[in-house]
């Protein structure tokens, strides 16, 4: 027995000597002040090693009190850290040593933590993994102060975001540094970019104005979105996914690293399908990046990135009453949108498009003081969404009650009997086309004036095609259709693949100057900045003018802009800092306040330029422990343009509204708590107070022919909230790693003060009240997560419940002529989702 206790005692001595204790430290970026996560720590001159987790928090056990530890990260400068004794070795930075990832912040405008004086969220690729599972894109961020993001109709891709109260018009959303807001409306197209997420290495909200160079529309925000390039590491991953009604999603990324030959290149592609969640809206999508690049020597590099995702989806157009919800079979999943023909589903109302963008990039480092960085740039996008065209009436006949899919086999009898009759069908279903030609160039140059003083200027030059058809799509069995619209070739008869109804091109033209001046020292940072750009547009008509006649094709219409900002960061100790940013700018009208009709004859050539003026004034709190900020914005937007299309019994009605004010306000608070490592806890509380603050005077409806419709009228809108985004948010999270590699993750979010979008062209009368105001709403999501070892490869699972507990919320709503539950047009958000998701990496 002694002999036993005596064994014992020299294990446990043993076991002191060569674990003499714990290290622990967090590795950041050194620019941004970003975790980075999966960073390799390794005990000098040993095999012990371990990676820094999602949040850069590390902890390793070593054998003694003193030696080495040698910390890497690709496309980072490794850094051997000393130590002379266990515990926390702080905060440790690694410096880049990448060209490319040095352009790719720059010409991106990155946001860095307290240094930048903006108010600023950044999501990691880890992140996103974990939070992504069936949702959209956008909802990712919906945990974020300021954001209101849905999946709006339901269909894959039909995602929106609103950031302080503005759509997506409002919001600039770049790739690697490049606009991709559409040139013409300014809107965003989320399943234009399905598939983005598996190649994002950070995605970068930066509310308010901003830290953008290039005039982009970022009145309530930016969101930057990076893609992973030379600084991947060599390897890759495989992956599959299952979930609700029938998703499944699988694919490959495949990455070369940084060879000895200054080669890198990454590929990535997927492909997902689905029945989706609401009726109708079945949905296939493929999605490809491809990055090569070249690091030529210690001055260049060049970088060649490609990314597509083709895509067709069934669509939930049009909202429905609550009481149409509630007595439909099929319940929140209701959509009068699709039917039944020859015993398969037919999306009357779809979406299909491809819209793939490639980029050449050039990184000079001039000197230890200059950089260059320059992106050339090309997307052409194909492509629309489906509708019904005849007579209408037909698409309300249906297999039994309204709330069953249309019959489209009565329509196809229909056509048929008339087609042996020699007329032309009846009804049938047709497509909008918005094609669309796109080329760019975005140059940003950065010189360092001094150790504290640092240059920037640059040039983005654009020039956009939008091609805008209607397209005869199914005659469901008619033989021919008469179409009328075309002068040149009037009483037509037109087949599948045809174009009807109007056929338009848009040009439009933009050239920008932007230029930065930043200053560092000590605890100051502070930058001013200003942009100018002119935008041009011109507009060609083939269907209502002849081709002799000179109204064919319009003159170019120019129209100045300018933007001027700037801000401060003072940080008062290691923990606090304080910031302000205030700034004015103007910008163009959009296309259709030009061209108020959709011909070439009624021009706004003096369209006023929409005016912002927005301040903000922050302050932060950094520590071990607690990262929190706390965010008060006023912005004021002037002389907005509102082009509003509605319809009155079958009949189309177009207005445009000049000359509209509002004025968004609000607070922010945001906190991440990291008791211990393995433990993170996050909260944000937004409160917003979003009016229209005046009425609009002598606007005129027109109809489709563009004909006028009545006397002008008046829009009384002052006082009212602006709609379609909940002004109340609040969100509570928990992420767990309560095993080795094994996370759970938690995320409670909460929306009250939603007030329905409604259409201003009702409110011709005073003292109509509020909007209806939706009911309030919680929804609970989980996802876990575990990373093992399988046949040498690394391997995880992710599973994924979202609204857990299959809360019944409306998320979308249209104001209604009463005002309130019993006319409101809504769209019910999902219920309970699942997805289940594997990847091996390599």
């Amino acid at each position: 027995m002694r002999k036993i206790y005596f064994v014992l005692a020299a294990l446990l001595c043993s076991a002191f000597v060569f674990s003499q204790g714990t290290l622990t430290g967090t590795v950041l970026d050194g620019d941004s002040g970003d975790p980075l996560p999966g960073a390799s720590i390794v005990v000098e001159g040993t095999t012990t090693g371990v990676a820094t987790n999602f949040d850069g928090n590390f902890s390793i056990e070593v054998s003694s009190n003193t030696g080495t530890l040698v910390i890497s990260y690709i496309g980072y400068t490794t850094q051997n850290v000393n130590y002379t004794k266990v515990g926390n070795l702080g905060t440790i930075s690694l410096q880049s040593d990448s060209q490319e990832l040095e352009g790719v912040v720059l010409i991106s405008s990155i946001a860095v933590d307290r240094q930048t004086p903006v108010a600023v969220s950044t999501v990691k690729a880890a992140d996103i993994e974990l939070k992504l599972g069936t949702q959209e894109f956008p909802e990712i961020l919906k945990s974020t102060p300021g954001v209101y993001a849905t999946k709006s109709g339901g269909g894959f891709g039909d995602g929106r975001i609103n950031i302080r109260g503005f759509n997506s018009v409002n919001v600039a959303v770049m790739i690697n540094g490049v606009p991709v807001n559409d040139m013409e409306n300014g809107r965003v197209y989320w399943s234009n970019w399905a598939g983005l997420a598996d190649v994002t290495s950070s995605m970068q909200v930066q509310r308010g104005l901003g830290a953008s160079k290039v005039a982009v529309p970022s009145v309530g925000g930016t969101i930057n979105i990076l893609t992973k390039t030379t600084d991947v590491e060599k390897g890759g991953n495989v992956y599959t996914g299952v979930g609700n009604d029938g998703y499944q999603k699988y694919g490959f990324t495949l990455s070369t690293g940084l060879m000895d030959n200054g080669f890198a290149a990454t590929v990535s592609a997927s492909k997902t399908k689905g029945n989706g969640y609401v009726d109708g809206t079945e949905f296939e999508g493929y999605n490809y990046f491809v990055n090569i690049s070249k690091r030529i020597n210690d001055h260049h590099t060049i970088s060649l990135s490609s990314f597509g995702a083709p895509q067709r989806h069934g669509q939930r157009q049009n909202r429905s009453s609550i009481a149409k919800y509630r007595d439909a079979e099929s319940g929140i999943k209701f959509n009068p949108d699709w039917g039944i023909k020859n015993g398969q589903v037919v999306n009357i109302e779809d979406n299909f498009y491809f819209k793939p963008q490639t980029s050449l990039n050039h990184y000079w480092n001039i000197n230890d003081k200059s950089f260059l960085s320059t992106a050339v740039y090309a997307s052409s996008g194909t492509g629309g969404g489906g509708g019904t065209a005849g007579d209408y009436s037909l698409f309300n006949v249906r297999l039994g009650g309204d709330d069953q899919p249309v019959d489209l086999d009565n329509i196809v009898s229909i056509n048929r009997d008339r087609g042996a009759q020699g007329l032309e069908a009846a009804a049938y279903l047709r497509a909008s086309r918005n094609d669309h030609e796109w080329y760019g160039v975005l140059s940003t140059y950065k010189n360092d004036l001094t150790d504290n003083l640092a240059l920037m200027a640059g040039v983005d030059l654009r020039t956009y095609t939008g091609k805008h058809f209607s397209e005869l799509t199914d005659l469901l069995g008619g033989a021919y259709v008469i179409d009328n619209s075309d002068i040149n070739n009037p009483n037509r008869t037109i087949k599948v693949g045809d174009k009807r109804d109007y056929h338009d091109e848009g040009k439009v033209g933009w050239q920008g100057l932007f230029t930065q001046l930043e200053y560092t020292k000590n605890k100051l940072s502070a930058f001013v900045a200003a942009n100018f750009a002119n935008t041009s547009y011109r507009r060609i008509d083939y269907f209502l003018y002849l081709n002799s006649d000179p109204l064919q094709e319009t003159d170019r219409y120019n129209f100045p802009s300018y933007g001027i900002k700037g801000g401060a960061n003072y940080n008062l100790d290691a923990n606090n800092n304080v910031f302000v940013n205030i700034g004015y700018l103007e910008r163009a009208p959009g296309f259709d306040a030009v061209f108020l009709n959709f011909d070439n004859e009624h021009i706004n050539a003096d369209a006023a330029n929409e005016k912002i003026f927005s301040t903000e004034i922050g302050y932060g709190y950094r520590s071990n422990v607690l990262s929190a900020n706390v965010n008060i914005y006023r912005t004021a937007w002037n002389d907005r343009t509102f082009t509003d299309n509605f319809s009155v019994g079958g009949v189309d009605y177009f207005v445009n509204l000049l000359g509209v004010n509002a004025l968004h306000q609000g607070i922010e608070v945001d906190f991440v708590y990291r008791p211990i490592n393995k433990l993170s806890l996050t909260g944000m509380l937004s409160l917003g107070n979003w009016k229209w603050t005046n009425n609009v005077e002598n606007a005129q409806v027109y109809d489709n022919a563009n004909q006028p419709v009545g006397n002008p009228i008046n829009i009384f809108i002052d006082g009212l909230k602006v709609g379609d985004a909940a002004q109340t948010t609040m969100a509570l999270g928990l992420n767990y790693e309560f095993f080795d590699r094994t996370r759970l993750l938690l995320d409670y979010n909460y929306y009250d003060n939603y007030y329905a979008d409604f259409e201003p062209t009702g409110r011709t009368s005073q003292g109509i009240p509020q909007s209806w105001k939706a009911p309030s709403y919680g929804l609970l999501d989980a996802g876990i997560s575990h990373g093992f070892d399988m046949g040498g490869f690394d391997a995880t699972i992710i599973a994924r419940m979202n609204n857990v507990f299959n809360t019944e919320y409306i998320a979308d709503a249209l104001d209604g002529g009463s005002h309130d539950a019993l006319s409101a047009l809504v769209w019910y958000g999902f219920g309970r989702t699942f997805s289940l998701g594997a990847k091996i990496t390599f």
